[in-house]
Order: structure tokens, then C-alpha cells, then sequence
């Protein structure tokens, strides 16, 4: 799941970074391409915490809908890739009957975005969950 990140910075050199979907995560590198590596595992634990805590994995919003806000005016916009798997909880497995022409269905899609059958399933399940 990609969450989009505000980084600020007073020197150019330093920055802090903001994680507008999920308010009190934040973190700071001392070059640009460390703050969005340590801001990857205040993302991970932050979100480990929402789900002790009983809550589901918040969906990122849009950048646009975030550049309206005047405390992110002067920041510098990225975007992070954060693997949100673990936290969907424990897998299990299931055995399901569809018909023949839903099926097909799933795998021409699936094949046409390059995708197999069970990554298309797997994917949309995830997505259910949120």
C-alpha cells in the first residue's frame, strides 16, 4: 500500500516527515533518501499499534486531497510503499465453487492486468478487507 508523505525540511539537508493518513506518525532522516526509509518503519509500527488496538488499516488518501491543507504548503511530496500484509490477519484457506463463466471472467481480467488467478483473488480479498 503506498501512503503519501510531506517532508520538510530547515536546511536543506535534514528532513522530517509527515504522514498525513495517520496523525502522530512521523519521522526525520538526515539526507532525504533516509527520511523515506525511516518513515517506512514508523509506518509499520504505527500501524501495528491500530490493529493491537483492534482497528483496521486506514486507506491512504489521495496527495490532492492533502496539498489543501496549510500545514503541508512548503513540504516536499513522495510517496511510500509499505507492505500492509501482515496486518490483515491470519490466512485461511477455503475451498469455493464459482461458475465456469465467472471464472473465466476472473482470468481474462486477471490476465489482462498481469495477473494470475490466485494474485487477482488474493488481491481482492485484501481489498475487501479495508
Amino acid at each position: 500500500m503506498r501512503f503519501p508523505v510531506v517532508l520538510h525540511t530547515d536546511d536543506g539537508i535534514r528532513f522530517g516527515v509527515t504522514v498525513p493518513d495517520l496523525p502522530g506518525c512521523f519521522s526525520s532522516g538526515d539526507t532525504f533518501d533516509m527520511a523515506l526509509v525511516s518513515v517506512v518503519e514508523a509506518i509499520e509500527l504505527h500501524l501495528e499499534g491500530i490493529v493491537e488496538d483492534g482497528n483496521d488499516v486506514p486507506i491512504p488518501r489521495p496527495i490532492a486531497e492533502h496539498r489543501i491543507n496549510p500545514d503541508y504548503s512548503d513540504g516536499i511530496w513522495a510517496a511510500v510503499e509499505v507492505n500492509t500484509a501482515r496486518f490483515d490477519g491470519r490466512a485461511a484457506k477455503i475451498n469455493i465453487t464459482l461458475p465456469c463463466r465467472l471464472l473465466a471472467k476472473i482470468d481474462n481480467y486477471a490476465h489482462a492486468h498481469g495477473e494470475t488467478r490466485s494474485g487477482f483473488l488474493a488481491e481482492a480479498a485484501r481489498a475487501a478487507m479495508r
